[in-house]
């Protein structure tokens, strides 16, 4: 399937000398569905890439085919500048890589603590960075011994959230953060978010809302039928309506 000639397919070279992640024609199929038809993109490193595109477009496929929970069936996909495409998954996350998918993916049945410790691969979490993050999401402290499954929409959002970055990594792949949040929490992710970019923190993020998309993304790089078509930063994207438009089906200035 060939994709609209709009944009930029592939990103920018300037992206490319700073990439902690690229993909480089990556396609893949489940089963016998063909999903992505040769993603080129770069993710720099230090950065926020927002990934857009309508319903179907590919973006989730984009994140698991990055930590291989879905093969790709051709193309290279390259982390930190080591060949992950044929890793195992467990593999591909022991080099630094965190999933947040836009089921949560918690334990229901154990504890916020325990959910948690079991985040942390290289052992317990460093106390002073399990303070840092309990900070972020106060719910989190005052429900440490509940099971996960009595929390709130929000607050398990908040541990999915806090299990990423309970150790630190070198990148984040987010899917859907504030999918059914109301503002206020979506407000107080933006602040999360603001102060892991402050670190450098890479993050590669699937996302509707416009607001935490512009408040947060340094990057854009927009999907569609299975192909990155356009890549820019999001001052470059903000300021180009019409692409926007063609792309997405609305106007950035005209969302709240």
């Amino acid at each position: 399937m060939t994709p609209p000639a709009v944009g930029v397919a592939r990103a920018e070279s300037a992206a490319n000398t700073r990439a902690l992640l690229t993909l480089e024609q990556v396609q893949t199929h489940i089963g016998r569905y063909h999903i992505l038809h040769g993603v080129d993109l770069a993710i720099p490193e230090g950065e926020v890439t927002m990934l857009l595109g309508r319903n179907g477009a590919g973006k989730t496929t984009t994140l698991r085919t990055v930590l291989g929970l879905w093969r790709a069936s051709a193309g290279r996909i390259v982390f930190g500048g080591r060949d992950v495409t044929h890793l195992a998954t467990p593999d591909i996350a022991q080099l630094g890589i965190a999933y947040v998918p836009e089921d949560m993916g918690i334990f229901g049945g154990l504890t916020v603590r325990e959910n948690l410790i079991l985040a942390a691969r290289s052992g317990p979490p460093d106390p002073e960075r399990l303070r840092w993050v309990l900070g972020l999401f106060p719910p989190l402290e005052r429900f440490w011994g509940s099971p996960a499954g009595v929390l709130s929409g929000a607050q398990k959002q908040m541990l999915a959230i806090a299990r990423a970055i309970v150790e630190p990594r070198r990148l984040l792949l987010i899917d859907e953060p504030t999918k059914g949040l109301a503002p206020a929490v979506v407000n107080q992710l933006i602040g999360v978010f603001n102060e892991l970019k402050a670190q450098r923190t890479t993050i590669l993020m699937v996302e509707q809302n416009v607001m935490l998309a512009r408040a947060i993304g340094d990057r854009v790089a927009v999907m569609v039928d299975g192909c990155v078509v356009h890549s820019a930063s999001m001052t470059e994207f903000e300021a180009d309506a019409d692409v926007q438009g063609r792309l997405l089906g609305f106007s950035l200035g005209g969302q709240a």
